[in-house]
């Protein structure tokens, strides 16, 4: 896939001191364009700037959309590093199945982001738990108010500096939803798009009312099982045990999450993926069997749990501070990704 580079003429001065998330934006972006006739063409990487879009635009009117998000970062040598990107592209192929967007092959998907990742690649910070976001993503664009599969479609990418979402383990309290759900089997769950995190929002806000960060999602048919997190795939530690939901049709398979079961088996942890109910949890708990929980993604890595709030219990996990397995995984992951640890699965892809 050939790619045309336009660089700005008037580069943007780089962010100091803390850089948030998802705030500020990079020199350039990446475009790609789809239609019937031609398929996938007009690779591009343009100056950062508003995309022109018709009012009528089916993204903005049925959200036929989908988005993944990765990281870049630099050693203390300044080399630049990916982690993973192919799981990235193999699974927005998954979601665009799902919404009807037609289907990237995952060598251009990825030959796109080294080669914007290149483009703006001093613009990765080299801070302590700070990275280079980047967002690819897929808009259907056709201007047809009528319910239908769009007919064009584009392909962007944008990269953001960052910080850690919310702060390097630094560990939140989570709310246990158990009247909005998230999404049920046949449904969006497994697929990273927009309409999913929307149908969220009313659940974060409960959430924060109560002093938590983020909203635990449970199944959407018996409210019992428990599923994922608002950003995050969530693990516990239970009697020694690393347990986490097993995947299905509601539940997003994380790239992280992946990782860090790979990680918790090479430390010889045993690692249960199955179905977990929300009082099977709490009695866990009652128990002083719950010794850890954190939650897992690409923004976040590992972010550890320090309450889980349930109707009207409060459950303070081990003792509210972050435990050690949380902390070790954090370290070890972190320290692949950044090219400091022994890469010993072949994660890293150096650009």
């Amino acid at each position: 896939m050939k790619i045309e580079i336009t660089r700005t003429k008037t580069p943007k001065e780089k962010p100091q001191g803390a850089l948030g998330f998802g705030r500020n934006f990079t020199d350039h972006m990446f475009i790609m364009n789809f239609t019937e006739e031609k398929g996938w063409h007009n690779a591009r990487i343009i100056p950062f700037g508003n995309l022109e879009l018709s009012p009528a635009c089916a993204v903005l009117h049925y959200g036929q959309e989908t988005f993944e998000g990765m990281k870049a970062y630099k050693n203390a040598k300044g080399e630049c590093f990916l982690f993973r990107p192919e799981m990235n592209a193999r699974r927005s192929n998954v979601s665009n199945m799902r919404v009807c967007v037609p289907l990237l092959p995952e060598e251009d998907y990825i030959n796109a982001v080294k080669t914007l990742v290149k483009t703006d690649e001093d613009w990765i910070p080299e801070s302590e738990n700070s990275s280079l976001y980047i967002r690819p993503f897929f808009i259907a664009d056709d201007p047809f108010l009528g319910v239908s599969i769009s007919k064009s479609y584009q392909f962007i990418i944008i990269m953001s500096p960052a910080d850690a979402y919310f702060g390097a383990l630094k560990p939140v309290g989570i709310l246990v939803e158990d009247e909005y759900v998230r999404a049920v089997a046949g449904g969006t769950g497994r697929a990273k798009t927009g309409g999913n995190y929307a149908a969220s929002m009313a659940a974060l806000a409960r959430a924060q009312k109560r002093g938590c960060g983020q909203a635990m999602w449970l199944d959407g048919i018996e409210r019992k099982y428990i599923e994922e997190v608002g950003t995050m795939n969530i693990f516990f530690k239970i009697d020694g045990k690393i347990i986490t939901p097993a995947l299905n049709e509601s539940i997003l398979a994380g790239v992280t999450r992946d990782s860090i079961i790979t990680l918790c088996k090479d430390l010889g942890l045993t690692v249960e993926e199955r179905p977990i109910a929300i009082d099977e949890l709490v009695k866990y708990a009652a128990d002083g069997k719950l010794e850890e929980a954190f939650g897992t993604g690409t923004a976040v890595v590992v972010s550890p749990v320090n309450k889980l709030i349930y109707q009207d219990k409060e459950i303070t996990i081990g003792d509210g501070e972050v435990g050690e397995t949380s902390k070790n995984l954090y370290e070890r992951l972190t320290s692949i990704q950044c090219g400091i640890g022994e890469d010993k699965f072949n994660w890293r892809v150096k650009i």
